[in-house]
């Protein structure tokens, strides 16, 4: 039954026709495919299924994010915590998927809870090369009376092996400030720049991330997905470790979040997420992407801390007036990216919520 939502919630959702069209756009496999087959495409199958098919050595970046070892809904399809033996033995066989896939000079992120971490980062040390443990704050997360509140995860950065051959690209990561107590040498700024909209410096990229915001109802890139991730937290994995046009493969793609950064970015994606209704969130949000290219926290080519909006120069939030009409099968686009969709962005101010764009609708 569909959620009954507060007028201006705009969790992304996919109506019945949409629902039927972008299940048509949806891969199966069944026999061996080319990198050409797969690229840019959503497979709607088990992982362990799909991945036989699979071509070796493709991925320049694996995006992992597995179900941690924990109870979770997945609208209907649960996953059970297991013992320690069966998870550690279910993620090795992800691993085996994960190894096979990567380019000689490819990296992975491995993205998990404290608990997790603990059975995998062995996993992780012996099969791959464990370059750095990046943990990152979520804002949301229970209180309990008998211990801390969780509200850190993990993400492993690792690589196919131990060689200088990966990408890593520091400069495109770099975290943009306020300088609160400037310092200068003989007058000029050091280590930061003094400009009419403010005085900011460019940070190298740490290991411990507090400028995500995790999706909530008033952000058009959220959906109902229980663990989806911020477009911002993978924006610095993919432009850290790829180069434009590289491929990103996804094996638990979810509700798309990686595709969407990839195409946002100039990159090209494989995923593979065995939930249909997950898919066609994906698909929807990858045909939005069309229009709104933007990331919430990077502008002007760099990330930016939480609560800078007024400090952005491009400020980019589109207010979508979609065509109402619903093509035909005949007229009925190959790729979802191909739908009729009418941007008027504005570029400037913050975001006017009309009632037309609460929950966006192609058809």
């Amino acid at each position: 039954m569909e959620k009954t939502r507060a007028p201006r919630n705009r969790t992304l959702t996919c109506s019945p026709e949409e629902f039927e069209f972008f299940s048509s756009t949806l891969n199966r496999l069944a026999s061996q495919v080319s990198l050409v087959d797969i690229t840019d495409k959503i497979i709607n199958q088990d992982v362990f299924e799909a991945s036989k098919y699979l071509p070796p050595s493709f991925a320049d970046l694996v995006v992992l994010d597995p179900p941690y070892n924990l109870f979770k809904d997945f609208h209907g399809n649960a996953f059970k915590e297991k013992s320690r033996d069966d998870y550690i033995g279910y993620f090795d066989r992800i691993l085996d998927i994960v190894v096979t896939s990567l380019k000689p000079s490819g990296a992975v992120y491995v993205c998990s809870d404290w608990k997790t971490s603990m059975l995998i980062a062995p996993l992780l040390d012996e099969r791959l090369c464990v370059r750095n443990r990046i943990t990152w704050e979520r804002e949301k997360g229970r209180g309990s009376k008998r211990n801390w509140k969780n509200n850190t995860e993990d993400i492993w950065f690792c690589t196919k092996d131990n060689s200088d051959s990966f990408v890593f690209n520091v400069d495109a990561v770099k975290l943009k400030r306020k300088v609160m107590a400037p310092y200068r040498v003989n007058g000029q700024p050091k280590d930061w720049d003094e400009s009419s909209d403010g005085n900011f410096r460019l940070t190298h990229p740490s290991n411990i991330w507090t400028d995500i915001t995790i999706p909530f109802w008033s952000m058009p890139e959220n959906t109902d997905h229980p663990t989806q991730k911020p477009e911002k937290l993978f924006a610095k994995l993919l432009l850290a470790s790829t180069n434009e046009g590289g491929i990103v493969f996804d094996p638990f793609l979810g509700s798309g979040t990686s595709a969407v950064v990839a195409k946002k970015l100039g990159r090209r994606f494989v995923g593979i997420e065995h939930n249909a209704e997950y898919c066609c969130w994906a698909r929807k949000r990858l045909a939005l992407a069309s229009l709104e290219t933007s990331i919430q926290g990077y502008a002007d080519g760099v990330f930016w801390e939480r609560n800078s909006l007024s400090d952005q120069k491009t400020k980019s939030v589109s207010e979508l007036s979609l065509r109402t009409h619903s093509p035909s099968k005949k007229q009925q686009p190959n790729d979802p990216s191909d739908i009729g969709l009418m941007s008027d962005a504005r570029r400037r101010g913050r975001p006017r919520m009309d009632r037309n764009e609460e929950n966006l609708s192609l058809f």
